[in-house]
């Protein structure tokens, strides 16, 4: 909510206290200790710019009907008569507040005050949050899955620092275990290959068209001098080569995407600084393991994860989870982040308990790890999904995805859905320039509105300050209703960063554009009343700048003519 409307809350609510307070003075209530209660904005206008349960509430301690406490604490009101028109009581005792026209004009003037920092609050209270998102492994372009991750993640980052965090973007590079085997195994079979020798590619290898281009590159470089080489020589050599370049790839495709990252993080750095040791030693030292079969257990079971897991295996390599446990140690405790935040594929759903029942063991509060679990995506063109086949390396890409549909409309396409849900990207629609295509929609309002207040500037009509204009004007119902949309920005915002879902901000500004797209159907903005003109015209500037500002959160463009 913004400022304004967070200050009417409070006053009603202390308002509502202070009236409960005197109705038990004159005797209308019996003494008791207030209940806990709700201040809200109700869905239906019918029932007021804000409604309270407290009737209900207080019902028990009472002892009375709610209609009754209700009428109690209605006769005892005292509230500002300029913000208020009216109270209610309605249905079984909510007390229902209706604003004055001098309300919603002081929220039009603290959108224009605010200007490009509308929406953003001090509610995270500069805690420090690290979100690390896409994350994909080096060992190929990144594919539709990861697309949505990067749009969920940078998003999400976004809404968290203007609801008052200190955010921090990262990228964790997966270039150490089972991954780059796999990736040196693919790579050696077609460089062989290319060498002349008769071998075939394993089927759980990587077969894409990156891999095989790779070790072109390399025989073209060094020809056959690897054929005769060592194995271990020769996987190295090939991985050295094609690694740096698969992760300047996943970083040139990301800057497309507008994602920039504060850091990079290697996963080889954890064993080569000893981390990963540090942390079998530290759950070893707090009697968490034991060894079976000649592997090292982690107790897991007894700090909530369905069984115990292997730490490190009979052959002394530490399995997957380790340096996993290790990366979430060292943004908690060594880099000392208040929160680390996750942003995972569908196929992580154990993995939450693992990573906490670690971080638990090991003295941490588990609650300072979120994990976001994203669903599958599916690509639709003609009303059919795309079959995607990573295997068979024909994977529809980041950079094919932006290929044939506009950054703007994939970035905005992604956040359309909670993350964890299930969502079809339909291709001819995010290429769309109508009013069907949800981004083209809200961008085409932006536009409209420049052209309506250019259009008025080339008659000679120049906006006054916003504190010169008679802005109760603005007092019909298409009026008030885009201007009680306005107010709830900062709401939205702080919401969707309580709950990770940077979807309510598409839904937000979709739902800004269809209301100002109504306004403009029902009124003329440049007419001959001069003071309604200004109204009119400073309405829509507030709306032009909200829609910019949540537009430039979401690292969209805000075109000015479409």
């Amino acid at each position: 909510m913004s400022q304004l409307v967070e200050k009417t809350q409070n006053s009603i609510k202390e308002a509502i206290i202070a009236a409960i307070n005197t109705a038990i003075e004159k005797g209308e209530l019996c003494e008791a200790q207030l209940p806990d209660f709700i201040i809200e904005k109700p869905s239906d206008k019918k029932n007021g710019d804000f409604s309270t349960n407290v009737a209900m509430a207080g019902a028990r301690v009472f002892r009375k009907a709610p209609m009754l406490i209700a009428q109690s604490i209605v006769g005892n009101l005292s509230l500002d008569k300029e913000l208020f028109d009216d109270i209610k009581i309605a249905g079984a005792g909510f007390i229902n507040f209706y604003l004055s026209q001098k309300y919603y004009s002081k929220i039009v003037l603290d959108v224009l005050e605010k200007g490009s920092e509308y929406g953003k609050s001090d509610y995270g209270k500069g805690k420090s949050v690290l979100v690390e998102f896409v994350s994909a492994n080096p060992t190929g372009p990144m594919h539709i899955g990861n697309a949505r991750g990067g749009a969920i993640g940078d998003c999400l980052a976004a809404v968290l620092e203007y609801a008052g965090f200190d955010t921090k973007r990262e990228f964790y590079v997966n270039d150490a275990g089972n991954q780059i085997e796999k990736f040196a195994t693919s790579l050696e079979v077609r460089y062989l290959q290319l060498c002349g020798k008769e071998i075939e590619m394993p089927e759980d290898a990587y077969h894409g068209a990156d891999i095989t281009e790779h070790a072109k590159n390399f025989f073209d470089e060094f020809g056959n001098k690897y054929a005769e080489a060592e194995s271990g020589e020769r996987r190295k050599a090939l991985v050295d080569f094609a690694l740096p370049k698969n992760i300047e790839g996943l970083e040139r495709d990301l800057k497309r995407y507008r994602i920039t990252y504060d850091r990079w993080f290697r996963e080889s750095s954890l064993h080569e600084s000893g981390a990963v040791e540090r942390v079998v030693n530290a759950l070893k030292e707090k009697g968490v393991t034991y060894e079976q079969d000649g592997a090292l257990w982690f107790k897991a079971s007894e700090y909530g994860n369905d069984k115990d897991i292997v730490l490190v295996r009979a052959n002394g390599l530490p399995t997957y989870i380790v340096p996993d446990i290790a990366y979430h140690y060292d943004k908690l405790i060594t880099r000392g982040f208040d929160k680390a935040i996750d942003v995972l594929g569908a196929d992580h759903h154990g993995y939450i308990a693992r990573m906490k029942a670690a971080l638990t063991a090991l003295g941490i509060d588990a609650e300072r790890l979120d994990i976001v679990i994203m669903q599958m995506v599916r690509l639709v063109r003609d009303g059919e999904t795309i079959k995607l086949s990573k295997r068979s390396g024909k994977a529809i890409t980041l950079n094919t995805l932006l290929e044939e549909v506009p950054i703007d409309a994939a970035r905005f396409f992604f956040n359309l859905r909670e993350p964890n849900s299930h969502f079809d990207f339909d291709l001819e629609l995010a290429a769309k320039q109508s009013s069907e295509n949800p981004v083209y929609y809200v961008q085409y309002a932006h536009a409209r509105i420049c052209s309506i207040i250019k259009k008025a500037e080339e008659q000679g009509v120049s906006l006054r300050a916003p504190e010169e204009i008679n802005l109760d004007l603005l007092d019909s119902e298409e009026e008030r209703e885009l201007i009680s949309h306005l107010s709830k920005l900062t709401g939205e915002i702080v919401s969707a960063a309580k709950q990770y879902d940077p979807a309510k901000i598409t839904h937000y500004v979709i739902e800004l554009a269809t209301l100002f797209h109504k306004f403009y159907n029902a009124k003329r903005v440049v007419l001959d009343d001069e003071e309604l003109m200004q109204a009119r015209l400073c309405l829509c500037k507030a709306v032009k700048d909200t829609i910019k500002n949540i537009l430039t959160m979401l690292k969209i463009d805000a075109p000015q003519s479409m």
